[in-house]
């Protein structure tokens, strides 16, 4: 019997969704820059102390999403969605109020971190890889593109409306836009249950054996896939992708107006890589299907740590732009790349669970970065500590990534094949 199939395909609403709550969700965990002065010299925080504050915070939003992650599998995606928003308002609310060191590190680091896990990109990835199998590389790569848009959205605009009114009116704004975004799409949009066979063309379903899926072979457990040497260099990857992303999110800011760019010049250079790394995702998740990825994933490592050397000495507008859009172009994919590996290498099965986990290693980056982007400068009087250093563990980062497997290879039960 042939089969047809019509009409615009659902799971692309999901992807929507995903990509929205994603610019969201990344753009206010990895956008503090806006706040970091204003909330400093409002609350007589040294740049240390909210350093240490954002530091754990990120953290805590690596520790979550696990969790995140735990709770999609049991109770669903929707309910995960409803309780971050909640979450989210909750600790926005006591953050605004919040005036010492413990009760803001509790409130802005610790639950609020806790609340964007619950709606970000890992909490996102099951449902996306439940309804899509032809095209699931692409539909991943679009978190990938609500990322940098985050960067590139909310980093000017977060600016102007910190500058405009206050750090405090401003999050109570984003507490009501993020509610009225999430509430709908969990609600009404997200879907656990896929059709029997996701976004497959009608010859590709009649080439299935009817009335089943086949799934891939297994040859590793979860515990045995973490011994091996794949899963710990994309790991490292992500940890030197976490330490400059967040690097650049939370002090890239600071470190452009202690080199004498105004606020409105120092937002749109930051902007400017994300707007130019939400058009490069779309052809990076093309280009993925034909380049052998780990050579992907090296140039984005390496040209986006000499863009970090590049940031320390750029001296004019059209330098720090030029900077900026050339950064952008590999901003972007590491992520959607890493956990595209991941599959290569250990099949479908683990991806969720390895992703998770290697994620994990992102979010200790940006912690550490957090921190010593605020004590480098007060205790050297130079961004060169932390920001060197982030060029540096991108090179390093760029070098582990050629010496993963290529597409294709299939890890196998023997640990002699993990080296």
């Amino acid at each position: 019997m042939a089969v047809t199939r019509t009409g615009w395909y659902f799971g692309w609403n999901i992807v929507a969704a995903a990509t929205l709550l994603t610019l969201l969700t990344v753009g206010m965990r990895m956008g503090v820059g806006p706040f970091f002065l204003p909330m400093a010299q409002d609350l007589g925080f040294s740049r240390s102390l909210l350093s240490g504050i954002v530091a754990i915070g990120m953290l805590c939003y690596g520790l979550g999403m696990p969790v995140a992650g735990i709770l999609v599998a049991r109770r669903g995606t929707r309910f995960v969605l409803l309780l971050g928003t909640a979450i989210v308002v909750a600790s926005i609310i006591w953050t605004v109020n919040a005036r010492g060191p413990v009760s803001f590190l509790l409130a802005f680091g610790v639950l609020l971190s806790v609340g964007l896990a619950f709606t970000s990109p890992v909490a996102l990835t099951p449902v996306l890889t439940q309804w899509f199998t032809r095209r699931r590389g692409m539909a991943l790569f679009f978190l990938s593109t609500g990322s940098m848009a985050g960067i590139a959205v909310l980093t000017p605009v977060l600016t102007i409306a910190v500058e405009s009114t206050t750090w405090q009116t401003t999050l109570l704004g984003f507490a009501v836009v993020f509610t009225v975004m999430t509430v709908p799409i969990a609600l009404f949009v997200m879907r656990d249950q896929a059709p029997p066979h996701t976004d497959l063309t009608p010859e590709q379903i009649a080439a299935k054996p009817a009335g089943r899926r086949t799934p891939l072979p297994e040859s590793l457990t979860f515990r045995a896939a973490t011994r091996t040497a794949p899963f710990w260099k994309i790991t490292l990857g992500l940890f030197a992708c976490g330490f400059s992303m967040n690097l650049l999110g939370t002090h890239g800011m600071p470190m452009l107006m202690d080199h004498g760019f105004d606020a409105t010049t120092s937002s749109l250079g930051i902007g400017l890589i994300g707007l130019v790394a939400i058009f490069s995702t779309l052809v990076m998740g093309r280009v993925s299907d034909v380049l052998p990825r780990r050579k992907i994933l090296a140039s984005i490592y390496l040209i986006r740590g000499l863009g970090f050397f590049a940031l320390m000495v750029v001296g004019t507008h059209w330098e720090l732009y030029v900077a900026a859009a050339v950064g952008g172009v590999v901003w972007a994919g590491s992520i959607a790349m890493s956990s595209a590996i991941l599959a290569d290498v250990y099949g479908v099965r683990l991806v969720g669970v390895l992703y998770g986990c290697a994620y994990l290693g992102h979010q200790v980056g940006a912690m550490i970065s957090s921190w010593l982007g605020g004590w480098g400068f007060e205790t050297f009087g130079t961004h060169w500590v932390a920001f060197g250093s982030a060029g540096v563990i991108l090179l390093l980062a760029a070098l582990l990534s050629l010496r993963l497997p290529v597409q294709g290879y299939t890890l196998m039960a023997s640990p002699r094949m993990a080296h």
